[in-house]
């Protein structure tokens, strides 16, 4: 049998605690369900990018989706974005954009890609990662009475923390 809680001098599979963790950054449902176009932002951390016709799709982990006019790829313009607080992948067939919002799965219509709409959303399509997305580390354990775990953050800490993966 093992235990996640830890000696603080114990190495845990090997691994001594180096003074840095990753703490979970929580959101509340209503702060995840508010999905708006906005004017257009700058790309910070592109992902995943979905092309369709002379438009660009380019998602902003954790942020949304930049929606670019491509017609002169010499000359982009950004036209707008879709603020998805939470949002890491996205994914699209012909009309119709995907994108993941935390738990939910929103789905846009993109018919017209310079006013996208909000068709769907599918709550609790997507499971909920109560630990970070990286393996033999430290994190501070989630705790679901704060809201949503939306991102992880690293950090430094004074005492090693419960929860190794």
């Amino acid at each position: 049998m093992s235990s996640c809680v830890l000696s603080d001098s114990e190495p845990f599979n090997g691994n001594d605690f180096d003074g840095t963790a990753y703490r979970p950054i929580y959101a509340t449902a209503d702060e995840l369900t508010k999905v708006s176009v906005t004017a257009p932002v700058s790309l910070t951390d592109p992902g995943k990018i979905y092309v369709s016709d002379n438009y660009l799709f380019i998602n902003d982990r954790g942020r949304g989706v930049h929606i670019i006019d491509n017609k002169d790829p010499k000359k982009p313009v950004n036209l707008s974005f879709i603020s998805i607080l939470s949002n890491y992948d996205i994914a699209a067939k012909g009309n119709w954009l995907y994108a993941d919002n935390a738990t939910d799965l929103l789905v846009f219509d993109i018919s017209d890609p310079r006013v996208p709409k909000l068709i769907k959303r599918i709550t609790n399509a997507i499971p909920v990662s109560y630990f970070p997305p990286y393996q033999n580390i430290f994190f501070e354990c989630a705790d679901e009475k704060k809201g949503v775990v939306i991102k992880w953050e690293k950090v430094t800490l004074d005492k090693q923390p419960n929860c190794f993966r």
